[in-house]
């Protein structure tokens, strides 16, 4: 019986295995000088995080670095590499009347917002009773407050949508 691990020992090396993930992708984020290959040590080094969350028990929280940070933030990232322009080419004016009017626009949003907070009654939720825990914050998230998650998407989408639009107009007239 001297060839079984115990259970113990298990978990100690997936422990070190997830660390060895974490600091690999970390590594592999900063030195190469190809771009991709730190967005892909990124989402290594993420999804190591993600493990060392399941490690310590917190199921949700590792969920949430997966699809949030991974699966938004890393892909948004290599959308930003794919359709930006390449450096080599000259960089066009900008136009006045354009900065102007999207300066203006997002003064009145920055208002908006302003008056929003302002204005709001800010009171806690009252199934809460002081209970912060991970299980009520992802409760209250996924029940009660769903419409947080769906703008979230939306403005993924609209960014998405606008960096395609944004890159295939450039690429029409540049080339």
């Amino acid at each position: 019986m001297s060839f079984l691990i115990g259970t113990e020992a298990i978990a100690h090396v997936a422990f070190w295995i997830v660390v060895g993930l974490t600091f690999g992708g970390a590594v592999i984020a900063v030195f190469p000088r190809n771009i991709i290959y730190n967005v892909l040590g990124l989402v290594m080094a993420l999804s190591g995080v993600a493990g060392l969350y399941l490690y310590l028990g917190s199921f949700f929280i590792a969920l949430m670095q997966l699809l949030i940070y991974v699966g938004a933030i890393c892909i948004s990232i290599v959308f930003a590499i794919m359709l930006s322009r390449p450096l080599h080419l000259e960089v066009p004016k900008r136009s006045v009347p354009k900065v102007a009017m999207a300066a203006g626009a997002s003064a009145i949003f920055f208002a908006a917002v302003v008056g929003v907070i302002f204005k709001s009654n800010w009171v806690p939720a009252p199934e809460q009773s002081g209970d912060w825990s991970v299980v009520t914050i992802g409760h209250l998230l996924l029940t009660r407050y769903d419409l947080v998650f769906e703008v979230i998407s939306l403005v993924l989408l609209v960014a998405i949508i606008g960096a395609i639009v944004t890159a295939g107009y450039s690429r029409r007239f540049s080339s």
